[in-house]
């Protein structure tokens, strides 16, 4: 191991545990607030054109969600295999299996783009957009472009994968910082054009407007722009992501050859992806099912959970940004064989966001009402209201018990556990929820409320079934170390020190 490796790995492996997991998870948190903030700019630009195109963006975006999450499942296990091989100081390797990583989603991105540019009217009317309406075509349009620049996407995901594994978040995050920003001042330009662009008045620039206008006529894209201004801007990012790899300007070092399929890296990508993929893309179909249940009751109850899981979403952010830090770490110190610090650093994290989400509960609980009519106003928001904070007072107070299961699952994506978090993923936390929310909702007539238990009960048990598999230790059994495990028993590797 080359002096800077073995240092930068020391970070993690050695010392106390409550910085390095800080220093990780602070730059995730800002990565996924960034990555909202595509969204919210896409919207606030639509929305100047009307109702319509901001419902094509509403119908679009699950699907977008769906087909992404597809890489982003296997691009994690790029994250496993360089935080593992980075802990067992194997640098060589983790130009190659980056490499592999890279060629594999690649090739992955083309199959889905294909897909999602062939099937995009069918799917988004499977969903419930009208077909021969203008949401419809839109809704269309958008999608089609979107799923174009999905080899852009996967790219992008690969490099926030390899370096998060790596112990690099920072990096990252300044790419994404620069990607939004190229979104945001593109945008306006793509959506509106030049002739109903406010962001000239707002600028009091209009006199360059009439200029812009007269010389190209240019009046926009409407929501194709918002895509083509997406698409982009995450290329251009990817794009920087490959030069910073292959330039070897980021710690880990791209050479061509490491894009040459390699026929036992790529099974073992497909191992540990796989399961991934069918976790997150199983969270995107069953909020499409929740959607749909809560939708028996009403449009306000509709409103009200889209209301809650926005804010929700927003709250969670550093659980979920813990969570791949101690994917990480784990990693990282499995792959070096201290498995009692791995355990320790999902105690260490635990401890931290169960205290967190404590006290932002109570804070949710006290003022759910003030919580929720943020988001509403006008005719009919009482009603949304009363939904949003019922729906914030019962799922509110099992965060602290959500971020157990977090962090356990964290520790199984590190270990390479991925089948094992992926069942618990879909038969405790989406199974529970929504055979919960059918019979509470359907058959006992709950209404909107017995969904809002359906959702607090799957959190629950997913985090008691997760505590007992994590218990049980077997996830511990890393992927690179099989026969070290064998040979060194359930303790610590020989002469592994933390």
């Amino acid at each position: 191991m080359s002096g800077d490796a073995s240092e930068h790995s020391r970070r993690f492996t050695e010392g106390p545990i409550v910085w390095p997991l800080l220093a990780l998870a602070g730059p995730l948190t800002l990565t996924q607030l960034l990555q909202v903030a595509y969204n919210l700019t896409d919207t606030f630009w639509v929305g100047r054109l009307g109702a319509d195109p901001v419902t094509a963006l509403s119908f679009a975006w699950p699907i977008v969600f769906l087909l992404v999450s597809l890489g982003a499942g296997m691009t994690n296990a790029g994250t496993i295999l360089v935080a593992q091989h980075s802990g067992a100081g194997n640098d060589d390797r983790l130009g190659h299996v980056t490499g592999q990583t890279m060629a594999f989603n690649a090739v992955l991105s083309v199959v889905v783009a294909a897909f999602g540019f062939v099937f995009a009217p069918y799917l988004l009317q499977a969903i419930g957009a009208t077909p021969g309406t203008a949401v419809h075509e839109q809704a269309t349009t958008y999608l089609r472009i979107v799923v174009l620049g999905m080899p852009f996407t996967f790219g992008f995901h690969v490099f926030m994968a390899v370096l998060r594994g790596w112990g690099d978040t920072k990096t990252p995050m300044y790419l994404m910082v620069f990607s939004v920003g190229l979104n945001v001042l593109l945008d306006p330009f793509f959506v509106l054009g030049f002739a109903d662009n406010p962001l000239f008045g707002w600028l009091g620039l209009q006199g360059l407007q009439t200029t812009l206008y007269g010389a190209t006529g240019f009046g926009g894209l409407g929501v194709a722009g918002a895509a083509v201004a997406t698409v982009l801007s995450r290329g251009l990012a990817a794009l920087v992501g490959a030069w910073l790899l292959f330039g070897g300007y980021v710690g880990l070092r791209l050479a061509l050859e490491d894009l040459v399929p390699s026929r036992e890296t790529i099974e073992q990508i497909v191992r540990i992806g796989t399961p991934g993929a069918i976790d997150q893309s199983t969270q995107s179909i069953a909020a499409i099912v929740m959607t749909a249940l809560v939708a028996t009751v009403g449009q306000d109850a509709v409103a009200a959970y889209g209301i809650g899981n926005r804010f929700v979403s927003v709250v969670w952010l550093p659980m979920a940004a813990m969570g791949m830090s101690v994917e990480t770490i784990v990693g990282q110190n499995l792959g070096g064989g201290h498995r009692d610090r791995a355990r320790r650093t999902v105690y260490v994290a635990i401890a931290i966001l169960a205290t967190t989400f404590v006290v932002a509960s109570a804070l949710t609980v006290t003022f759910a009402d003030s919580i929720v009519g943020v988001f509403i106003t006008g005719d009919g928001s009482a009603a949304v209201v009363d939904h949003g904070a019922t729906f914030l007072r019962i799922v509110a107070p099992a965060w602290a018990i959500m971020a157990v299961y977090h962090m356990m699952n964290g520790a199984f994506y590190g270990a390479g556990s991925t089948r094992l978090a992926m069942s618990i993923g879909v038969s405790s936390l989406w199974g529970v929820r929504a055979i919960a929310a059918i019979v509470l909702v359907l058959l006992l007539g709950f209404g909107a409320t017995g969904a809002w238990i359906a959702i607090a009960l799957s959190n629950v048990t997913a985090a008691l079934v997760g505590t007992y598999w994590f218990f049980d230790g077997r996830w511990m059994h890393d992927v690179l170390g099989d026969a070290a495990t064998e040979q060194d028993g359930p303790g610590e590797r020989s002469g592994a020190t933390d």
